[in-house]
């Protein structure tokens, strides 16, 4: 599992992009971390692409609610792009599909935010 951070130019969007799988361990802590540096830094828009992310656990969904929470209180945006199937699947039986945004694209996903 990885967690990469970037910056796009595009607005000035934060990006994280997760690759393996969210299991509640470091890298959830590293995905929370990643979260809340872009906050720190006052990011409004963050853009989390999911398409290297094979599974997902509970945690995972936790830290990713999380983010989208404090995003809200903000008045920022969140958004998610390349969820597959499975996962895909996670979000729509729990109803995420309500909470966040989520685009099939990263560049679907940038040319969305406001």
């Amino acid at each position: 599992m990885s967690i990469k951070t970037s910056t796009l130019p595009e607005g000035g969007i934060g990006l994280i992009e997760a690759k393996g799988s969210l299991m509640g361990g470091d890298e959830t802590v590293e995905l929370r971390q990643a979260v809340a540096g872009f906050v720190d830094r006052g990011y409004e828009k963050l853009l989390i692409d999911l398409s290297g992310v094979t599974y997902l656990n509970s945690t995972a969904i936790g830290v990713l609610v999380s983010a989208q929470t404090t995003y809200a209180r903000r008045n920022w945006q969140i958004k998610l792009s390349g969820i597959n199937k499975n996962i895909q699947n996670i979000f729509v039986i729990t109803k995420l599909t309500l909470v966040f945004e989520v685009h099939d694209t990263m560049k679907e996903a940038v040319a969305s935010f406001k």
